[in-house]
């Protein structure tokens, strides 16, 4: 099945200003996962969408298309990123006629991702019986164990209450942390739906070392250590 990879970079962050094309181990962010993305195979096309003119020419200089800048109203913080996926995929049924077989969203985030971690995504979608699949990380906080939330009157108790008492973590049912490694979708089901669990979603666990999800200086500066132990390791 062919698919087309897109990566969604906006150009403002409060979080980590210029965070998309800030260098990390000698390249912008961004730069990390068009190489990831260019380099499986299956993908036929890697596509970037942004509002930042800076990150289209940083883009276009590591190998992606950057065929539309993308509008303003859908590169605010509080706008769905759902609804930028869609816009990409008009794009293409505009201008090819048709959609993608497979939609893969390769994130920026995660620039320590590995190409088989892409591959298992492409893999278990390929299975059929799900209209995405995302990765996720072994949770190290437990809604049943040791995540809690405020009371109306101000006391804090466990997010998920369990119907009996849990003595330690091990107990209490397996969860996980949603990761921002890869995402693969039925591009219909984008376009038809209007969130990701509307569907059936299957997932693909990470190694929590290729999983960091980078939105703070302190994120950022985590992933520089990671990357500099995988290097000696190398």
């Amino acid at each position: 099945m062919k698919a087309i990879a897109f990566i969604f970079a906006r150009g403002g962050s409060k979080g980590l200003p210029g965070k998309n094309i800030r260098p990390l181990g000698g390249k912008p962010l961004i730069a990390w996962s068009i190489e990831h993305a260019l380099t499986v195979n299956r993908i036929k096309r890697v596509l970037v969408s942004t509002d930042s003119e800076e990150i289209a020419a940083v883009a276009r200089e590591y190998g992606a298309e950057v065929p539309f800048i993308r509008p303003a109203e859908l590169a605010h913080d509080n706008s769905p990123e759902w609804l930028a996926w869609r816009h990409a995929l008009n794009y293409l049924l505009e201008t090819t006629g048709v959609l993608p077989e497979i939609m893969v969203t390769v994130p920026t985030t995660a620039p320590l991702r590995m190409v088989l971690d892409i591959e298992n995504c492409l893999n278990e979608y390929e299975k059929g019986d799900a209209d995405m699949v995302i990765t996720v990380t072994e949770a190290h906080r437990s809604p049943y164990f040791n995540m809690v939330k405020t009371n109306t009157d101000g006391t804090v108790g466990l997010v998920n209450p369990p119907q009996s008492a849990i003595a330690h973590r091990q107990e209490a049912p397996v969860v996980y942390d949603m990761a921002t490694v890869c995402y693969v979708a039925s591009p219909k089901f984008i376009m038809t739906h209007n969130a990701m669990f509307d569907g059936r979603v299957k997932a693909v666990q990470v190694p929590a070392e290729r999983a960091i999800d980078i939105d703070t200086l302190l994120d950022f500066q985590i992933a520089e250590c990671l990357l500099k132990i995988r290097e000696q390791k190398q």
